[in-house]
Formats: C-alpha cells, structure tokens, sequence
C-alpha cells in the first residue's frame, strides 16, 4: 500500500491530547498494515527544568533530541507519527527567553520536513500528570505562540474542530491514508 514517506507531527500546547492521537492514529495506520513509527514527546525525558522554568539550554536539548529522534525514526520507517514538532518546542523557548537567531533558521528549515501538521485545539485545561505545567494562562500561552508562528513562518497545518473531538483521529487518518495511495492512472 505505501508508495511514500510521510511524516507528520500533532502540534500545540501541552494537555490537550497530542500523545493520545498519536497513539490512536498509529494504532489505526497499523491495523492497515502501515509501517511506522511514533516519535514520543522529548520533553518528558529532558534533565533540565521545564514549562515556566525552563531555559536556553533545556530547550535546546529538547529541540535537538526531538530533530535526532525523528531522523532515527525516518530511516527506519516510511510513515513517522511525531507527538509535537520543532516548532512547538521552538515556541517553548520564545516563551522564556524570546527568539533564539542560532536556532530560528534551524527551526524553520526542519519545518520544512513535515508533510503534514495538525494543530490541536485546547478544549480543556490541563490536567496534572506530574510533568507539565498546570496553568490554563500558560497553556494559552503556548497555544497562541505556535499558531502564531505558523502564520508568521506561512505554515500550513490542518486545524481540528475543538467540537468534533471523537472524529479528529479518523479525519487525519484519511489526509494520511490519501497521501500514501498510489496515484491512480487515467482511464482514457
């Protein structure tokens, strides 16, 4: 079935489902024998301070790790599933210590490597897991600095209904499902 690479990332703030949408979209390209991998959220493996305490240096780590991540990733399978972008970790960094020009151009040309980003909607607060932050304030931070960034960097993404939360994995996985069919001949 699979004619193509393909990689995509679910971008946004934290707590508003990225993970269980990777999760769920694999799950779903894997019954569809896909192969695949999923990219997990870096952050979460990070050694240095996070959310509102973060800095330069943890940042940096979590972009690095997340481009190295996906690279690894790419060379093994066809089809890559990332739980967050450069550009929402990116974002991160802005947040706490405004733009960052070593890193910016960087960012701007790993965007580039996506084909497809799909910005997902904040429809709840966040919930605590022990991690990430808590503060609905900094949550609508973050969101509102990668849709930002996606305007300001001309980024197309596909944006999902904060309505429609049990049809967001079916609709992504029929972009992706038409992404990797092979192109049909003309009849005539």
């Amino acid at each position: 079935m699979q004619s193509e690479r393909f990689k995509l990332a679910f971008i946004g703030t934290h707590g508003v489902g990225k993970t269980t949408l990777c999760y769920g979209l694999a799950a779903r390209l894997k019954a569809r024998d896909v192969s695949l991998e999923v990219v997990h959220e870096v952050a979460r493996l990070c050694p240095l301070p996070i959310n509102e305490e973060t800095s330069v240096a943890a940042q940096s780590w979590i972009l690095h790790s997340q481009i190295a991540a996906e690279l690894v990733a790419s060379e093994r399978h066809p089809v890559v599933i990332c739980d967050r972008s450069a550009l929402d970790n990116y974002v991160y960094m802005m947040l706490r210590a405004g733009r960052q020009p070593a890193l910016d151009g960087m960012v701007g040309a790993w965007m580039a490597t996506y084909d497809l980003l799909v910005m997902v909607p904040i429809i709840d607060t966040p919930s605590p897991d022990g991690l990430r932050a808590t503060d609905p304030s900094f949550q609508a931070a973050v969101d509102s600095g990668v849709r930002k960034e996606l305007e300001r960097r001309e980024l197309g993404a596909m944006f999902l209904d904060p309505d429609d939360r049990e049809g967001w994995v079916a609709r992504v996985e029929a972009h992706v499902l038409e992404a990797l069919a092979p192109p049909q001949l003309p009849l005539l």
